[in-house]
């Protein structure tokens, strides 16, 4: 081979490899009230280190502060047009017209996400889109003259139907022909990445008493997972996981097609009844997980050694809108003030740490009683709403505040609605109630109650 041919291979190498570093982004999520602007946001991304970035839409001040700042850049199509999109060429290339052109080239806009965990929805329609969907984006990109951008979407775990041992990863059935094979024929052709959201937290989490934590968390030194089939040796649940989804493309007939991180991350607080969400764990598994993706030279998974693994941590900020549990509303790496919730950095340089972090107080699970009652700080003016709710859902949830009950205090809004607001968790809660009420309630396990006025209380 001749010397030019030598340099030009070596040349192709290490673009390739710059290209798809290991080094991690990080997930820019929007749902705060009293987040940093943009161009704020993007001095403190820079700050970690980070490479690249995700956005959950195609936020235009968001895009141009990343102008000329060599970020890569994802964006995504929002759920709600997807069934639109498949049906309207017009409106595909409308999209891209309005929220890719005026940025790309400038702004480092690389790959181009369609939905965000669309197939852990219940609408059938809007699963069967999807791939009709990517494919009118893909189509429109290129009759736009936009060449750079990779397209993809973003799946949840519950994507697969089994996953334990990972050389049992498959689909579940009723997207694995209808959906992932034509979506993974179409990844393999444009040469993109199946983008997939990996969290170790919530796999420990829901079966503490099988899982090691330090397993989770990349700490173990003597727990290792054998799998039977394969005989491969997985040192942490995060290299299961992901190789549960290597062996899931494998039955389809994709055995080698690139994997993309979409998100990955551990909380840093949350709820009484949430296990393990705390500050320790999460500084550990953020630290630990960037270590291994950064690596040089790449470690990949026990099925795919040596391969370099993209991906986005989970979040830039603490999101404090974002509804659902509260771990939902503390997965950032930053305080909205821009501090930092631990020490962090992503380039996976730092081997240590200076700051010593708090001991965690919540990896054992909870037991005791605990109450969900109007939070501090919230809106008053809502709280008639609220209460209206959660008293008007049966199970009798409220009559000891009605005229004449044991805790009627007819001056007394927040405690009415502290009463309400227990009860009703009270009642639902292994159905799927929770305690947020779009953030005017709170867990407690201090009792509200007093005298005759008895409050209901989950009890773990």
């Amino acid at each position: 081979m001749s010397v030019l041919h030598l340099l030009t291979l070596s040349l192709l190498i290490s673009v390739s490899g710059a290209k798809f570093s290991g080094r991690p982004g990080v997930n820019y999520g929007q749902l705060g009230n009293n987040l940093p602007s943009p161009s704020d946001s993007v001095s403190l991304i820079k700050s970690l280190n980070a490479k690249s970035v995700k956005l959950y839409d195609a936020n235009p001040s968001i895009l141009a502060a990343l102008k000329a700042t060599d970020i890569v850049v994802s964006v995504m199509v929002p759920n709600e047009l997807i069934v639109n999109i498949t049906k309207s060429k017009t409106l595909s290339d409308d999209w891209v017209k309005s929220n890719v052109l005026p940025f790309y080239p400038s702004t480092k806009i690389r790959y181009l996400l369609v939905g965000n965990e669309i197939l852990s929805s219940p609408d059938s329609e809007l699963k069967s889109a999807l791939v009709p969907a990517m494919r009118k984006i893909q189509r429109s990109l290129k009759t736009l003259g936009v060449k750079k951008v990779k397209v993809g979407t973003t799946l949840a775990v519950d994507v697969l139907n089994s996953s334990y041992p990972p050389s049992s990863g498959e689909f579940r059935s009723d997207i694995s022909g209808s959906v992932m094979k034509p979506m993974l024929q179409f990844l393999n052709r444009t040469k993109s990445f199946l983008f997939v959201d990996v969290y170790p937290y919530f796999a420990w989490a829901q079966d503490p008493a099988h899982i090691n934590l330090d397993y989770a968390i990349f700490e173990s030194t003597n727990v290792t997972v054998v799998d039977p089939v394969t005989n491969l040796t997985y040192h942490n649940l995060f290299d299961q996981m992901i190789d549960a989804f290597v062996f899931a493309m494998k039955r389809l007939g994709y055995p080698d097609l690139r994997i993309w991180v979409a998100e990955t991350g551990w909380p840093n607080n949350g709820d009484y009844d949430q296990i393990g969400a705390n500050i320790y764990n999460a500084a550990t598994y953020n630290r630990n997980v960037v270590k291994k993706l950064a690596a040089e030279p790449p470690v990949g998974s026990p099925a795919r050694p040596g391969k370099v693994l993209p991906s986005f941590i989970f979040a830039l900020y603490n999101e404090n809108q974002k509804t659902g549990p509260g771990t939902e509303r503390h997965f950032g790496l930053l305080h909205p003030n821009g501090s930092q919730v631990y020490e962090i950095e992503l380039s996976g340089k730092t081997t240590e740490y200076k700051e010593s972090l708090p001991a965690p107080e919540n990896n054992e699970v909870y037991k005791g009683k605990i109450w969900c009652v109007v939070a501090k700080g919230a809106n008053w003016t809502q709280l008639g709403d609220a209460l209206s709710y959660a008293c008007s859902q049966g199970n009798n949830t409220c009559d000891p505040i009605k005229p004449g009950g044991s805790c009627h205090k007819p001056d007394l809004m927040v405690f009415h609605a502290s009463y309400a607001f227990s009860s009703y968790w009270a009642s639902f809660r292994k159905v799927g109630g929770t305690c947020y009420f779009n953030g005017l309630a709170t867990q407690t396990i201090k009792d509200p109650g007093y005298g005759r006025c008895e409050f209901p209380s989950v009890t773990l």
